[in-house]
């Protein structure tokens, strides 16, 4: 994955109610219509935010007649998600070393406390 589709697939999924339309999307294929029923906007707004989703991968649009049914494509969030595990251990090593600081620190007081 490109640096510039990764940006457009967390440019997406930055926004709350496409997130809930990919949770939606996760049950299954849905319209347009399907899709905007628990939303209050409309269906045009919606189909801008299927747009988005569309344009970054995340999900799939077919013809199936008058419709255009909306179909989840988890793969572009796996490459964030691998993105972001670099991160998770990066920020797992600088825990670690944060505890072995506290725990010498607090060897340190002990001593400090038994020796006065």
């Amino acid at each position: 994955m490109t640096e510039a589709h990764l940006d457009h697939v967390f440019a997406a999924l930055a926004d709350p109610t496409r997130r809930a339309i990919l949770v939606r999307l996760s049950k299954g294929s849905a319209t347009v219509g399907d899709i905007a029923k628990p939303f209050e906007m409309s269906q045009p707004a919606i189909s801008k935010h299927l747009k988005v989703l569309e344009n970054a991968g995340l999900i799939e649009r077919g013809v199936d007649r008058q419709m255009r049914p909306a179909t989840l494509n988890a793969a572009p969030m796996q490459a964030a998600a691998n993105w972001l595990e670099e991160f998770r251990q990066f920020w797992e090593g600088s825990f670690d070393q944060l505890d072995q600081l506290l725990r010498a620190m607090k060897d340190t007081q002990k001593r400090k406390d038994t020796s006065s």
